[in-house]
């Protein structure tokens, strides 16, 4: 019998990128995110479809937040909305978790020590259920992929799109700040990895950080996007901004290095944003 794995946010930046990997796995894959339906909405209290579904799974990923790249949380993070959407769906959830005793990953962030940050504290937040109901919180640091829904996009792809439709990559900061950048199948693999190896992990660690363990300033991202266009023939121009990261004010983390007993990062960073660039491209064909 395969193995029922639930992925809540299953049509998010991460969650659409896992659903198709564990499925080409042969898991039997549960999904559930707003974006399907109005009913798959974790906000929602004592939502018999998200119960019976936590009910029947062997595992879970609970990768639902409400969040966004950077343009994103400095327009919504710091609104009531925001805040008691999160609020919600962690506590509508982990209280399911808890009374059908599951195992199950909560999608962190290495932003949640950030006390600066609504973002980072309710991040935190769920770190806190997350060990309190014996699950493995796994804090991603920036993972890039193909997005859905480009109101939310990060970094990469959002620079990805400005160099395909404007031709120009206008930049929020300066573009000095530095970022660990994982690309998505990477970060599925070690999600499995961590799934597949829970018992023994929950023993030594509580918190995995899933990242690339490699600094890259964010100008250097622009400027990787422009070398690789410019192979196509497709001339772009960058333009930093003059303000400062004001995400993460220059605040830096260090990852825990345990999870390379077991796991290692394939894609270099240039070869990520290849895979990306390749599939937008075919998006924004007329625009080239």
């Amino acid at each position: 019998m395969r193995k029922k794995v639930l992925i809540l946010g299953s049509e998010g930046q991460v969650g659409a990128h896992l659903k198709d990997y564990l499925k080409n796995k042969n898991y039997s894959v549960l999904e559930f995110d707003i974006a399907t339906s109005k009913f798959q909405d974790l906000r929602k209290f004592r939502n018999k479809k998200l119960a019976n579904l936590i009910r029947q799974s062997s595992f879970i990923y609970f990768l639902a937040f409400d969040v966004g790249g950077s343009r994103y949380l400095n327009k919504y993070q710091n609104t009531f909305g925001f805040v008691s959407n999160n609020i919600l769906l962690m506590q509508n959830t982990f209280e399911l978790i808890r009374k059908y005793k599951k195992k199950f990953i909560f999608a962190s962030s290495q932003m949640s020590n950030m006390n600066h940050s609504n973002y980072g504290v309710l991040k935190s937040v769920g770190e806190k259920y997350t060990k309190i109901l014996g699950g493995i919180t796994v804090k991603f640091w920036n993972v890039y992929g193909i997005e859905k829904d480009l109101t939310k996009s990060h970094v990469i792809t959002d620079f990805i799109i400005k160099a395909l439709t404007k031709k120009k990559i206008s930049m929020l900061t300066n573009g000095n700040e530095e970022r660990e950048f994982l690309y998505a199948e990477d970060c599925c693999r070690g999600l499995e990895i961590i799934m597949k190896k829970f018992d023994s992990i929950i023993k030594q660690k509580n918190y995995i950080d899933l990242t690339t363990f490699k600094s890259t300033k964010i100008i250097h991202i622009a400027k990787i996007i422009k070398k690789l266009l410019k192979k196509m023939n497709l001339e772009i121009s960058i333009v930093p901004s003059k303000n400062k990261d004001i995400v993460q004010m220059n605040k830096k983390n260090k990852a825990d290095k345990y999870f390379l007993k077991f796991w290692k990062p394939k894609n270099s960073i240039q070869e990520g944003i290849e895979e990306v660039l390749k599939y937008y491209i075919t998006q924004y064909k007329k625009n080239i």
